[in-house]
């Protein structure tokens, strides 16, 4: 009897230690336990659909934006006393000049682009091509426009980029040939603006792991020192698509009433976030990145593995609005998203809810025609009948 009543006490002893065990953590595939309880805090105030009832969407709008950049988006680079730019070296293209370009992009930087200027134009309309990110560093304007005057390595590693996201296509320069103004800049630590002493090192490193190994870290490292200083990489960005999209504007060449920016992954986040916070543009193509954050954020979902994320992060927007939300500030603007109903990255459900909730916002602004929405049979991939209907939408919308 003595060694049944000590059987079971062992068991229970191992019971109880096992069930101790299974609370002795509070983090699983990098989320906290607690993820859907914080998700279920975010009430988001300052959706339009929370506010409808107290203002009118021009207030909304503009008190909306404010509370973005002076809650979330300081310090703010300062803008530059004035854009001055100089062409350091031309090549002339099929019906348009490409131009590469040095040009003020804040009081503190310089930063080299590539402008892509139509033949026998006086003024055209204009569109400002936005990068992805992709954890590939050494380019970023050369993902959009077809670069000249740079290393053979630099060069090679555009044509696999291309292929690899963009059909084979430099978008930028289809764009210019169909008589749009082009500007290509780099955002903050890709091409031009990433790491002086290895970007040929990263580019001659064509395999993804290598590539990692070599950078991945540094842009967390990058994020964290951004923030240590009161400001983020996210923000950072923001504000210079802000100002790049002003310079592009106010360009003698450049019809100013049509502006537009266009952008695939990383740089249809900065697309739409640059078409709600900049009056500058007046459309939009933004592909292969809309979603929420009740499905973004997941124990599965890529947004959870820290890294890449850190670059389309503003430390406590989501206290205000969600990225539909955020992207409905560019309403009764022409806008075009288009997903994946094969992309890993943005689960479709997300997808349709945020296609939904800014549906709402247009069709209450009686703007329902100004935005296209829809879901290819397609990955994160920017394929050639998506471009052809990108072009048409802006030839509809700024033409």
């Amino acid at each position: 009897m003595k060694k049944i009543v000590s059987l079971y006490l062992v068991i229970a002893f191992v019971l109880n230690v096992s069930a101790q065990n299974e609370m002795l953590y509070s983090v699983e595939n990098n989320m906290p336990l607690f993820y859907q309880q914080l998700k279920e805090q975010l009430t988001y105030p300052w959706a339009w659909q929370n506010k409808q009832q107290s203002m009118t969407f021009d207030e909304w709008r503009e008190k909306a934006r404010k509370e973005i950049i002076d809650k979330t988006m300081q310090i703010a680079p300062p803008a530059p006393d004035n854009f001055r730019y100089e062409v350091i070296a031309r090549e002339q293209r099929e019906g348009y000049e490409a131009q590469k370009i040095l040009f003020n992009i804040n009081k503190w930087e310089k930063t080299l682009a590539y402008l892509l200027v139509p033949n026998k134009v006086k003024k055209a309309p204009a569109l400002l091509m936005l990068h992805d990110h992709g954890a590939h560093f050494a380019i970023g304007k050369e993902k959009m426009v077809k670069p000249f005057g740079v290393d053979s390595v630099i060069i090679k590693d555009a044509e696999q980029w291309i292929a690899a996201c963009y059909d084979s296509i430099y978008v930028g320069d289809e764009l210019a040939k169909a008589g749009y103004v082009v500007l290509s800049i780099d955002a903050l630590f890709w091409g031009d603006r990433s790491r002086k002493e290895d970007r040929i090192d990263i580019a001659k490193a064509l395999s993804t792991k290598e590539r990692k190994q070599k950078t991945y870290d540094t842009q967390q490292a990058l994020s964290s020192n951004l923030l240590q200083m009161g400001t983020s990489w996210g923000a950072w960005m923001t504000w210079d698509d802000m100002r790049a999209a002003q310079f592009l504007a106010n360009l003698p060449m450049v019809d100013k009433k049509n502006v537009g920016c266009v952008g695939f992954s990383m740089g249809s986040y900065r697309s739409w976030m640059l078409a709600a916070m900049s009056d500058d543009i007046k459309a939009a193509a933004n592909i292969c990145w809309m979603n929420d954050t009740e499905h973004l954020m997941t124990l599965t979902n890529n947004q959870n593995k820290g890294g890449s994320a850190y670059s389309m992060l503003i430390p406590g927007i989501r206290n205000l609005m969600d990225y539909p939300h955020v992207a409905s500030l560019a309403c009764p603007k022409a806008m075009l998203f288009f997903n994946g109903y094969n992309d890993k990255l943005f689960p479709v459900p997300g997808v349709e809810s945020a296609y939904k909730t800014m549906r709402e916002v247009w069709q209450s602004q009686n703007a329902d025609d100004k935005l296209t929405t829809k879901i290819w049979q397609e990955k994160h991939f920017f394929n050639k009948q998506m471009q052809k209907e990108v072009t048409a939408f802006f030839d509809k919308n700024l033409k």
